[in-house]
């Protein structure tokens, strides 16, 4: 077997792909890599890969023999990480729940858009305990910006979890408003609510399969640009389009958040 990996998606080296690559070389962990909008054109010459992971790359990209060589590949021992994105599971483009790779990971994925943003905290929160996860600093969780929302398959096991925080700050007497009061006078409380899988492994004939649904890249590092009810849509002159959260967008524009100026 070739013990490379083989990585595609997350844009290109030049761009998101350059944390996760990062990570593999400072791990000395051998690597192929594809970006986005490049073919994989596995064959059985050069497939037979330690693991494949595909991160915000589209299911559009591979062919019937792509997925052969993936499937065989893992059947016969190989590993299978799918990393969340837009273009990841079924997210807005990466259309997954149709594919051969459906029946080989761990999850169930969604027949529509799956993409869940997070204006407010969603922490990490562990599930079981995991060789996966040892030495890992869990009681004191990071938080992520969004995921893909997927359920797990009855024989797969949930290490990790996103839970949800709704944060309300509570003015104490007399502070009208903390941000013009020299008085510290807020009060801030976090009640959990929906928990969503986050990282789920499995087995598929002989090898092992995992689907860890946030991204290891921006966007869904920080949760400020999601800020908002709505969704906006902007497109900047020579810009490619963005999708941000109402308040977000409105905080650039005008001082008052509720300014109905902004159509959304």
């Amino acid at each position: 077997m070739n013990n490379r990996i083989l990585y595609a998606g997350d844009s290109d080296l030049g761009g998101a792909a350059a944390y996760l690559a990062g990570v593999l070389t400072h791990a000395g962990l051998p690597f192929d890599y594809v970006s986005s909008d490049a073919p994989l054109g596995l064959s059985p010459e050069t497939a037979e890969r330690r693991s494949y992971i595909i991160s915000d790359y589209p299911a559009k990209n591979l062919t019937d023999a792509d997925f052969r060589c993936i499937v065989g590949d893992v059947e016969r021992g190989s590993g299978l990480l799918m990393i969340g994105g837009w273009e990841s599971f079924h997210g807005a483009a990466g259309e997954y729940h149709r594919s051969p790779l459906a029946g080989v990971l761990p999850v169930r994925m969604q027949p529509s858009d799956d993409r869940v943003n997070a204006p407010q905290p969603c922490l990490v929160e562990k599930r079981m305990d995991h060789p996966i996860l040892d030495g890992l600093p869990l009681t004191h969780p990071p938080g992520i910006g969004g995921y893909n929302r997927v359920k797990p398959k009855p024989d797969a096991e949930v290490l990790l979890s996103a839970r949800h925080f709704a944060v309300q700050v509570r003015l104490s007497d007399g502070v009208k408003d903390p941000g013009r009061d020299d008085r510290l006078g807020s009060e801030y409380t976090f009640t959990p609510g929906e928990r969503a899988p986050l990282l789920v492994v499995g087995r598929h004939g002989r090898g092992r399969t995992a689907a860890f649904t946030s991204d290891v890249a921006p966007h869904w590092v920080g949760g400020f640009v999601d800020w908002g009810p709505d969704r906006v849509q902007i497109r900047a002159p020579g810009a490619d389009e963005i999708d941000v959260g109402s308040h977000y967008a409105c905080l650039l524009y005008t001082s008052d958040a509720a300014d109905d100026s902004i159509r959304v």
